[in-house]
């Protein structure tokens, strides 16, 4: 199997194009380990849809399956586009939350990066959970997947890999949840970080991004309208949440190098 290992912000994964094999699981669980395969935070399979330009399919390195990955998508619109699959630089994505809408930033005739319309955030109130003894209060923001996102003096100092797999299989959320520690560093400037369900710690979230900024403006900490920057792990999203939710991702799509599996 030819596999494109790609990353937005260290973000990586292995991109197929071609049908989800029957052993998907397992195949993800063992090509995503970074010590004796080849090493991400999982797999993303690309092909035809019937109501969008392209399907993903998203495998955390677990092996379960996700419903989106912004940092991902952009990688999807540089994989087709760089490897001659279309010549649209406006594209549609069918993903498990949703269709979403691309726009591709070109350089010297290859893909750099990418916006995307990732669609309304819908941003509920704050709740207090426990976990691992401490009260934790955070917000749960779903963006087409679930985000619960705590706001935090210090984003480095906080408790990433403690909290992060307590909160991801805390029974508040039956189906598992992307856990964000957030800092307001500046005006419209947001510090991240990740435990990402299924994942672990990652360099970046694309989704976690937005999820962090939509809440940031629910809580007046961040202007609707302008463009947020969050800083993460792997580097900087500009994100962008309009007054009804809607939020817009902007980011880069980098390719790091073609591979064949040999078993």
């Amino acid at each position: 199997m030819h596999f494109t290992k790609m990353h937005g912000l260290g973000n990586d994964y292995l991109y197929v194009y071609g049908a989800v094999p029957a052993n998907v699981e397992a195949l993800s669980r063992s090509l995503s380990d970074r010590h004796f395969g080849a090493g991400s935070d999982g797999m993303i399979f690309i092909g035809p849809s019937p109501d969008a330009d392209f399907s993903m399919r998203i495998f955390n390195a677990d092996g379960s399956e996700a419903m989106m990955c912004g940092n991902g998508i952009r990688c999807v619109g540089k994989y087709v586009y760089d490897k001659g699959y279309t010549d649209k630089t406006h594209l549609t994505i069918q993903t498990r939350s949703g269709i979403k809408a691309l726009e591709l930033r070109i350089r010297g005739g290859s893909v750099v990066g990418a916006s995307v319309d990732m669609g309304k955030a819908v941003v509920r109130e704050d709740i207090v959970l426990t976990a691992d003894g401490r009260a934790v209060s955070g917000t749960p923001v779903n963006v087409g997947n679930p985000h619960f996102v705590i706001f935090a003096e210090d984003a480095d100092a906080a408790p990433l890999t403690t909290l992060g797999p307590c909160l991801e299989k805390h029974s508040a959320f039956p189906e598992g949840v992307n856990v964000e520690f957030v800092q307001v560093t500046g005006a419209n400037q947001l510090r991240m970080r990740v435990w990402e369900r299924g994942s672990g710690v990652t360099m970046a979230c694309g989704t976690g991004a937005c999820a962090s900024a939509a809440a940031a403006v629910r809580k007046g900490f961040c202007n609707p309208d302008e463009p947020i920057l969050v800083r993460l792990d792997g580097g900087t999203l500009e994100i962008s949440v309009s007054h009804n939710g809607s939020v817009q991702m902007t980011g880069p799509a980098e390719t790091i190098y073609e591979g064949e599996t040999i078993r």
